[in-house]
């Protein structure tokens, strides 16, 4: 079968034929329809971290059908549609049962990073990582749906965003137009910030209720909130510039929510976040009853990461240089069965 492979920072994917994997007694093979283009493939390739191990078959959006099933499965038949929980987690050690499978402490591998993951014809993942996919979502829209989407929905989550509150999204991709998308349905005011036009119109689009590049976003926020700041802001670069940014514009009891990341470090005021006790959080990817949430608001028509357009599989470091030049609103989805 096609994979798009990793060797090694600074290269581009190859399209490597492999083996069809074998599922093992509780696993299931997953005939891949859709996989999201995330920015993590862009941080592997341009050496901000690398897998486990070379080459790896990257892309941890994937949404399909099953196409064969363990020994030991039960529940899953050829045919069903599915969307693939990207952590493969052990499902016993504290944090998965509390439901933090996020958080595994021994986990069989994470798509892309440590196991072969989407960018490929079929993978192998544990049965108990596949949620049920209603046939009113198309794989297109599902794909996106396991990281983008339910990246917003935890980060979110974690602020405990109420309605009425100021949401500041820092950052307009695919994660934050699902942000964007979320915090309205949760009853805040957004604000959404980009230095591409086309991603503020975006943004309006998805529910925002204002759009602005950077230079303008704090008095955005003064407007809105009456000069008392934000009560949350989800920043999405993890630079310096953006970070310093959300900082500036956090009000009394504001959270910072960290989902972004780079070389870049954060530097706070102690006292200025202490006098106004504010608090920063981190947010890494989701649970999985977060992605059977987001695929119900889906179904519901409530959470629709927007897909900016589809290519085949063979393309795939045209999308990452697409992604790389700023030039994709949404996600860009491929399409490994041609």
């Amino acid at each position: 079968m096609l994979a798009a492979r990793f060797h090694g920072a600074g290269r581009p994917l190859a399209l490597d034929d492999v083996p069809v994997p074998e599922p093992g007694p509780d696993e299931v093979r997953v005939r891949v329809h859709a996989a999201g283009v995330c920015g993590t493939e862009l941080h592997f390739v341009d050496g901000l971290y690398a897998p486990s191990r070379t080459p790896m078959t990257l892309g941890h959006e994937a949404a399909g059908t099953v196409d064969a099933v363990g020994s030991a499965v039960t529940g899953w038949a050829e045919g069903d549609r599915v969307a693939v929980y990207y952590y493969l987690f052990c499902g016993s050690c504290r944090w998965c049962l509390r439901g933090r499978q996020n958080l595994c402490l021994a986990p069989r591998g994470v798509l892309a990073f440590a196991a072969d993951g989407a960018f490929a014809e079929q993978l192998v993942v544990p049965a108990h990582c596949l949620v049920r996919l209603p046939a009113e979502i198309s794989f297109d829209a599902a794909a996106p749906l396991c990281c983008a989407g339910t990246t917003a929905v935890h980060a979110l989550a974690e602020a405990e965003v109420e309605p009425g509150e100021i949401v500041v999204v820092l950052g307009t991709g695919g994660v934050g137009l699902a942000v964007v998308q979320d915090a309205r349905r949760r009853g805040a005011t957004v604000v959404a910030v980009s230095r591409d036009a086309g991603r503020r119109k975006a943004a309006l689009a998805a529910g925002a209720t204002v759009a602005v590049p950077p230079a303008d976003a704090a008095d955005a926020v003064d407007r809105l909130s009456g000069g008392q700041g934000a009560d949350v802001v989800v920043e999405l670069a993890g630079v310096t510039a953006t970070l310093e940014l959300a900082t500036g514009m956090l009000g009394r009891r504001g959270r910072l929510v960290l989902v972004g990341y780079s070389a870049d470090a954060l530097t706070v005021s102690p006292l200025a976040m202490v006098v106004a006790e504010q608090r920063v959080l981190a947010s890494v990817g989701n649970t999985l009853a977060e992605l059977e949430q987001a695929v119900a608001l889906a179904a519901a028509g409530q959470l629709t990461p927007p897909v900016a357009a589809t290519m085949p599989l063979t393309a795939v470091n045209e999308a990452l240089d697409r992604l790389r030049a700023g030039e994709v609103t949404g996600r860009l989805v491929l399409h490994p069965q041609g």
